[in-house]
């Protein structure tokens, strides 16, 4: 007959077998969580002055780099005229529209920064109840001017 710690020594390697397979079995099947990247860092603490230098020299690098994506004025006054120049008659009381050709046409003489905004889904996206498929070049501006 089994002593009591020795009953507790077999459940105990039981439990562990069982709980390892059990685990694995799982894992085996499911392995797209070791390819999720951390995203959660902790704030440096006062003391530890290297990683805050850190922390201020990759926010304000990251602030520059968005800067620098932003149109300026002259690149938005470029792009006003440009959907002027290609807008598609006829209009609907004061409202210049655009169509998707022309869009493109726009898209391309436009520049690099701008060629973010001429996709088709954000088009299909300002694309109302026109019944020629056009666009409202000024909703498309301040849709720029919002997100740029």
């Amino acid at each position: 007959k089994k002593t009591d710690q020795e009953l507790k020594d077999e459940e105990m390697e039981l439990f562990t077998r069982y709980y390892m397979e059990w685990k694995g079995g799982r894992k085996s099947g499911i392995t797209s969580y070791t390819n999720i990247p951390r995203f959660y860092y902790r704030l440096p603490a006062e003391d530890e002055v290297l990683l805050q230098k850190l922390r201020e020299e990759s926010r304000a690098v990251f602030l520059q780099r968005k800067s620098r994506e932003l149109l300026d004025n002259e690149e938005l006054q470029n792009l006003w005229f440009l959907l002027d120049k290609h807008q598609t008659s006829p209009m609907i009381g004061e409202e210049a529209m655009i169509n998707y050709e022309n869009f493109l046409k726009v898209g391309e003489k436009a520049g690099t920064k701008c060629k973010q905004f001429f996709t088709a889904k954000i088009f299909a996206k300002l694309l109302h109840n026109d019944p020629y498929g056009r666009i409202s070049i000024m909703q498309f501006f301040n849709y720029v001017m919002r997100k740029g």
